[in-house]
């Protein structure tokens, strides 16, 4: 089942097209979201519904769906056609309203994964991640967000950012997932920004292409020397005895916030069993394919 927390790469495919989203499983994405929403045209919503259902009931708990949004006339028929699909979760668009997201999960009984796209989903983000016990992960959609609140500049969004990361982490939810990159000929920009999300709380980003997977992936798996010094760090423990703060034996100051980060790159880098020796070789593993 596709985890948030875990997955790095969440590559969405256009509900309407079968061979593409075919395609898209058969990939290196740790996880997919069929579209609903944006990539399909009005005129296809009921054949991409379709597909959909049959996706996910052809591979049970491996496939996430992006519905219409509440304010849309398909929005209950999505929520009807999926509840009892095997999908392993819902992506809901522009959530705004708590009452709205209680009846959708009721509803379906699935997992949903709220995106941030509105200055008012926004001013209620803490009410979002906690309203009800089958939201697991609230992120943004920056492309919204940033129209609505009529930001020109992405990098203004940082305050906005970090008040989702700080309504998931307070909620008990894993990282946000990162928003599209929608420069697709731009790779370098896309690694540099997700490298910076990842130091800024985000685990994860949201894909519309293939060739935007490996530099996510790099992104987001911890380096050899990332991983050996928490390693080195923990073994420290054993030394410690019963002091609450130390030294190591690498002149760095430990105490209990450091030893939860290193335990954090720890079970990241063995949930994923693909750690590279640097950042100039690919991660290619599925983890969110084979974890629950």
């Amino acid at each position: 089942m596709t985890t948030i927390g875990l997955a790095r790469s969440w590559l969405y495919a256009p509900g309407h097209r079968a061979d593409l989203v075919r395609k898209a499983l058969d990939g290196p994405a740790d996880a997919v979201v069929v579209d609903l929403e944006d990539a399909v045209p009005p005129a296809h919503k009921e054949q991409a519904r379709e597909v959909a259902r049959a996706t996910c009931e052809s591979r049970p708990g491996e496939v996430w769906v992006r519905i219409n949004g509440a304010d849309t006339g398909w929005a209950d028929g999505d929520a009807s056609e999926l509840a009892s699909s095997g999908a392993a979760g819902l992506r809901v668009p522009k959530a705004e309203d708590p009452a709205t997201v209680v009846a959708i999960a009721e509803r379906t009984g699935l997992p949903l994964h709220l995106l941030i796209e509105s200055a008012r989903g926004l001013r209620q983000v803490f009410e979002l991640a906690e309203c009800h016990p089958l939201v697991v992960g609230v992120s943004p959609g920056e492309t919204d967000l940033a129209a609505d609140l009529r930001i020109r500049d992405r990098r203004e969004l940082a305050w906005g950012r970090a008040r989702i990361v700080t309504a998931n982490r307070a909620a008990g939810l894993p990282s946000p997932i990162a928003s599209v990159w929608t420069d697709l000929s731009d790779t370098a920009g896309l690694a540099e920004d997700s490298t910076a999300l990842r130091g800024a709380g985000f685990f994860g980003r949201s894909v519309i292409h293939p060739a935007q997977i490996e530099p996510v992936h790099r992104a987001f798996t911890p380096d050899r020397d990332e991983v050996e010094q928490a390693r080195a760090l923990l073994g420290s423990l054993d030394v410690a005895g019963d002091s609450s703060a130390w030294v190591d034996d690498r002149g760095r100051f430990v105490d209990p916030a450091v030893v939860a980060g290193a335990r954090w790159v720890t079970e990241l880098a063995d949930a994923l069993d693909d750690t590279p020796d640097d950042h100039d070789e690919p991660a290619g593993a599925r983890p969110g394919r084979s974890t629950s």
